[in-house]
């Protein structure tokens, strides 16, 4: 199969070539331990990788060769992967110095924008927002209100920081 000229359309390329592609795939990758629609894929990103020097000339043998490669490449990377095995801890925000990082700085923004609402609304969210889960009889009795009125003033508490942080927002600017 020879595509001898630069300028064939990209279309043209692919329904020529994929037949082989996919046969060649499907031959090699069971001995490489590889999935061959993945295998399949990383062959037309190398040749979505060439544009500047167009089709190969021997098509035929460029997939054959590059179905090959790949499937090395898979073998080698299946060789230094190691399976999950359920006994190590999953990594956590803990695990993440910037993940915490983030995590810390969302937070005190959030406390800081709530201490600049009005009225009850600081205590009311921190309440909400504490580390113990409290139920609704519990920050009632706290804050010495009505359980049946924290919920109407939970929700415009929240509708209130809801506005004054969609106002403190900036459009991103465009970077160049």
């Amino acid at each position: 199969m020879t595509l001898l000229h630069h300028d064939h359309d990209p279309a043209l390329v692919v329904r020529a070539l994929h037949p082989l592609v996919r046969a060649e795939a499907r031959a090699e990758a069971p001995a490489a331990g590889v999935d061959p629609a993945d295998l399949e894929q990383a062959v037309w990103v190398r040749l979505l990788e060439r544009p500047a020097a167009g089709p190969p000339a021997d098509a035929a043998r460029w997939v054959r060769d590059t179905v090959r490669a790949e499937a090395r490449r898979g073998r080698r990377t299946a060789l230094r992967e190691r399976p999950y095995a359920g006994t190590e801890p999953a990594a956590g925000p803990a695990d993440c110095p910037e993940r915490a990082a983030l995590g810390a700085a969302e937070r005190r923004a959030l406390r800081a924008a709530l201490a600049r609402l009005p009225g009850r609304c600081p205590g009311v969210l921190e309440a909400l927002l504490a580390p113990g889960d409290p139920t609704y009889r519990e920050i009632a009795g706290e804050l010495g209100m009505s359980q049946g009125s924290l919920g109407p003033i939970r929700s415009r508490c929240l509708g209130c920081l809801r506005r004054m942080l969609a106002a403190e927002v900036v459009a991103p600017s465009v970077r160049g």
